[in-house]
């Protein structure tokens, strides 16, 4: 029931009441007004005997009759079995009768008198629907399948607006193909594939590759929520299960796309009820219905989750979901295809180059790609232009990576300069180590949570890490503690190097227990995995190491990172008048690119002269052609 119908009955239950009681009003007045001019029938017969009724006439049981001497009327209900006209013969009263008028029925009394039930039946109804969240199909539809089939008429997504996943987008081609064409593949003994799970990082795509098969598809297509089975009703997740198999059985062939399949689908037994619990109910008919006796030939089953660590093996073997479908964070060359869909969608200045945004955004997802030409269009239009340049793209990407300016923030003199030196000594360790990646920009002016930062984007996609570059990392993290003790002296060293420390051990933690970079150590696996044990409210930890071997842990970490603020500080003692030269350089400017770093540690002066600048070219740029699908690589580091 919607909005408008429940306001419909609100209205109209208060408009029956009003009248309702408007009525009882009225008829308690019409009975005081009535009783009043009655007269019993013995005073009533007294009177007629002794010459003082004129006339009456006979209404059925009722007598009315006018007083001779005063003209007022009266009336009398006559006794059963009475007979008036025999008692009243020999006075001088006239007699007359007149006929008795049925009672009038109206509509208006009959919805009065319908007006409890239905405001009992009103609230009972929306009681119903209110317990069922609205959906099911009436009263008694707790256990229908909410999948809603896709019928998308306008914006349809398909194939070739999806890009940077080609790989996921080979394989639910094939299914689109088997659907259309599956004597192609049953000639050679081949049969169409239960279900495909799609698996990737939020924001890859998962959803828009399953929009691109119903688009593609000439086959039903249902779309519906892993969360939509689980109920508060020990068994209507089950049931939802079977209606939902039975709708795809109807349709087939036909496709069943479930989204976030991990709220249904987790490990079976780490719960406090048992295997009789709602959600294993559940997962066990959809396990059923997947692959048991009676097969669903024609139903295919698209899956999304971005936690498959965390899902039943037993939904996972072939005849289930036969196919596990990776969506990655696409390359360079994928974030360029999804840039120019997004930058199809906004005018664009001649100067924007979709690969130039590309090569600065590694670690990008196309979620992130969208919001960054979003965040692009809204500041050109806060600047007041026409068209996005790269301007406002490059500064929607600084917003979306390092956070938006507080310039309203007021910075004493002395800690401008500290941090100046802070970010000059994280940049300057960074340009003096070869395996780190290069510095990007450096800034002072307050960005999020940060004072300032620096910038370093890695030259291309990095699938692994060297522990070259691993040590080289750690170095440049320490860069700005090292440069406060270096300039300021070991007391008037600050907490602002919380989050390097931070960021330095967790690395070397990993180092040790993880990656095998310990050479006391070796290559075993240390690291404590959580165990899912409730007890209580509480998590237990497995421990999977021995106290001597906890302390060679501790100390291992602590040796990795103590190498690395070594190497920090023997960089920043040996080039002290570059630290100097680059902390006045970011106190004058606030803001340097990499390039203008270079320069300035060359000897070269930073020239900013606006004049000289080309002026940006407002002309839109034409639509390019589309690709589309959703970005990867490896985050940028700042420090």
């Amino acid at each position: 029931m919607n909005g408008f119908g429940r306001n419909l009955i609100f209205w109209l239950a208060i408009g029956l009441t009003m009248i309702f009681l408007f009525n009882i009003f009225q008829g308690a007045q019409e009975g005081a007004s009535r009783r009043a001019n009655m007269i019993s029938y013995s005073e009533f017969m007294t009177d007629a005997q002794a010459g003082r009724v004129s006339n009456v006439v006979i209404k059925g049981q009722e007598l009315h009759g006018v007083f001779a001497s005063s003209g007022e009327e009266f009336k009398v209900m006559v006794p059963p079995n009475e007979n008036v006209v025999d008692r009243l013969q020999g006075s001088a009263v006239q007699i007359a009768a007149d006929r008795e008028d049925p009672e009038q029925i109206s509509l208006m009394s009959i919805l009065i008198s319908l007006l409890p039930a239905f405001l009992i039946i009103g609230v009972w109804i929306m009681f119903m629907k209110q317990m069922q969240g609205g959906k099911g199909g009436g009263a008694m539809g707790f256990g229908k399948s909410r999948a809603k089939m896709l019928t998308e008429k306008h914006g349809r997504v398909t194939f070739e607006d999806v890009a940077g996943i080609e790989e996921a987008k080979q394989e639910l081609e094939e299914v689109v193909e088997f659907l259309k064409d599956p004597q192609k593949f049953s000639r050679l003994g081949g049969k169409i594939p239960k279900g495909a799970l799609l698996v990737g990082q939020p924001g890859t795509g998962k959803t828009l590759i399953a929009r691109a098969v119903a688009g593609e598809a000439d086959v039903p297509f249902f779309t519906i929520s892993g969360s939509d089975f689980v109920e508060m009703f020990v068994g209507v997740g089950a049931s939802r299960v079977r209606d939902m198999f039975e709708q795809g059985k109807k349709n087939a062939p036909c496709i069943i796309f479930i989204d976030e399949i991990d709220a249904v689908g987790r490990h079976r037994g780490a719960g406090l009820g048992g295997g009789n619990d709602e959600r294993e109910q559940t997962l066990n008919q959809l396990l059923v219905e997947m692959d048991g006796f009676e097969s669903n030939e024609g139903v295919i089953i698209l899956a999304a989750t971005n936690r498959p660590d965390v899902l039943d093996p037993a939904l996972l073997r072939p005849g289930r979901f036969d196919r596990q479908i990776v969506v990655p964070l696409p390359d360079i060359k994928g974030r360029e295809k999804i840039l120019e869909v997004h930058m199809k969608k906004v005018p664009l200045a001649n100067n924007v180059e979709a690969i130039v945004i590309a090569r600065g955004t590694p670690g990008f997802s196309g979620a992130d790609l969208a919001n960054l030409v979003n965040e692009a269009a809204l500041l050109a239009a806060r600047r007041g232009k026409r068209v996005v340049g790269m301007d406002e793209l490059e500064d929607a990407k600084d917003k979306v990576m390092m956070g938006s300016e507080r310039k309203s923030m007021v910075m004493s003199e002395d800690e401008k300069k500290l941090t100046a030196y802070h970010e000059a000594g994280h940049a300057l360790v960074a340009m003096h180590e070869p395996a780190s990646d290069p510095v990007h920009k450096a800034t002072i002016v307050p960005r999020g949570r940060a004072l300032g930062l620096v910038m370093r984007l890695p030259e291309a996609d990095r699938l692994s890490m060297s522990l070259e570059k691993l040590k080289a990392d750690l170095s440049v993290a320490m860069g700005g503690r090292v440069a406060e003790e270096i300039i300021f002296g070991q007391d008037k060293v600050t907490t602002g190097a919380s989050s390097d420390i931070q960021q330095a051990t967790n690395m070397a933690r990993k180092m040790v227990m993880e990656w095998g970079f310990s050479d006391k150590l070796g290559t075993i696996r240390y690291a404590q995995d959580q165990e899912e044990v409730f007890l209580g409210h509480s998590v237990a930890q497995s421990k999977n190491m021995s106290d001597e071997t906890a302390a060679t842990v501790d100390s291992e970490i602590r040796r990795i990172v103590e190498q690395g603020y070594d190497k920090a500080k023997k960089i920043l003692t040996e080039n002290l008048d570059d630290l100097h030269k680059l902390a006045k350089a970011l106190i004058e400017y606030e803001l340097l690119s990499g390039d203008e770093i270079k320069d300035l540690l060359a000897g070269k002066p930073i020239l900013r002269d606006s004049d000289n600048e080309p002026p940006e070219d407002t002309t839109p740029k034409s639509s390019v052609p589309s690709g589309g699908g959703f970005a990867g690589g490896e985050a940028p580091q700042g420090a």
